[in-house]
């Protein structure tokens, strides 16, 4: 079994606070339309964890022209970035995935939302992993790949929301990641930065200039929700022939939710990913499933495909005085969290 390195291999990245009861957080739609009652549903979830909660004004405004957008490009921009400079926004969560978050990054204002002081949680799966990349390469911060405001999975599965809340509130509880559905695909143990999400998404965003040039020294997650095979074979393939997974330490895959045929897709994985030579895991829990954890992006963890686990060195969220992650010891006492 590989050994794992002392220290990843590229630098993890800054985390957010932590947040507590009382605090202010905004609820954002930069990718597709979103359902009125999701969102009530969502809302009041999120306020019955002792959070003030503010909808942005184009979160259900709509787009007279692409019914699937949200609100045109530049009002779900403005609302985006309204959120992240106003200082009084303890957190950033997405309402829902869909389609739409690459026609509105590069409206952003990259260098005003990069001042070290607005550094806060922003929250996001499916769509949202083009700004998990962008928060990355441009401002250097860690986010976190889970459950969004108005998803169907986040009002009806407590397990789902309650890893949110406590990843959000208490996340030194849930810093050991595993799932019933883990299985190990190619065997052994890596460490490295975590970073990925949605796989249609990272093979979009090769080439373009918020996205990383490759995953080199990470441990990748990769998820998807209703693709063909064939489909995900060229994804896959796309992101190897383009270098992305050159040198990447490991690979932690999620839910592959509507994806057909079902009994064929771990096949796929192991028959594109094996030839890496790195641990790869099997349906670690996260993404598009009817039940999802949350997983922090841009830290150091351990991947051990063979236990079916992801641990983190470090607690997602640092404390209201803390700055960049520093490795904890493994020693210290960690609560394995399972859906």
């Amino acid at each position: 079994m590989p050994s794992v390195p002392a220290a990843p291999s590229v630098p993890a990245l800054r985390r957010p606070p932590r947040l507590a009861a009382g605090d202010r957080v905004a609820v954002v739609a930069p990718s597709g339309s979103v359902r009125a009652d999701r969102l009530e549903r969502g809302v009041a979830v999120l306020e019955s964890w002792g959070l003030r909660v503010e909808v942005l004004p184009h979160v259900l405004a709509g787009d007279p022209l692409l019914r699937y957008l949200a609100a045109p490009d530049a009002d779900r921009a403005a609302d985006l970035q309204r959120a992240w400079l106003d200082p009084d926004v303890a957190a950033v969560i997405c309402a829902r995935g869909g389609y739409g978050t690459q026609r509105m990054l590069d409206l952003l204002d990259w260098d005003a939302m990069s001042a070290p002081e607005l550094r806060k949680p922003f929250v996001g799966y499916s769509d949202a992993t083009a700004l998990h990349e962008a928060f990355a390469t441009r401002l250097g911060l860690s986010t976190l790949y889970g459950p969004m405001a108005a998803a169907a999975v986040f009002g009806a599965d407590q397990q789902t929301a309650d890893h949110l809340r406590r990843t959000l509130f208490e996340p030194e509880s849930v810093r050991l990641l595993t799932s019933p559905t883990a299985e190990c695909l190619v065997p052994g143990r890596a460490h490295g930065v975590t970073a990925g999400g949605c796989l249609t998404l990272l093979a979009a965003e090769r080439g373009t200039a918020h996205a990383r040039a490759d995953f080199a020294g990470s441990i990748l997650l990769l998820e998807d929700v209703d693709e063909d095979l064939y489909a995900l074979d060229r994804l896959l393939t796309q992101l190897l022939r383009s270098g992305a997974l050159t040198g990447v330490a490991g690979i932690a895959l999620g839910s592959w939710q509507d994806c057909r045929p079902p009994h064929l897709i771990k096949d796929l994985m192991a028959e594109r990913l094996a030839p890496l030579g790195v641990p790869v895991l099997w349906e670690l829990g996260f993404g598009h499933g009817p039940t999802s954890l949350t997983v922090p992006l841009g830290l150091p963890a351990t991947l051990d495909a063979d236990a079916g686990t992801l641990e983190l060195d470090v607690p997602a969220l640092g404390h209201r005085a803390d700055g960049v992650s520093q490795p904890a010891s493994h020693t210290s006492q960690i609560v394995r969290s399972v859906l």
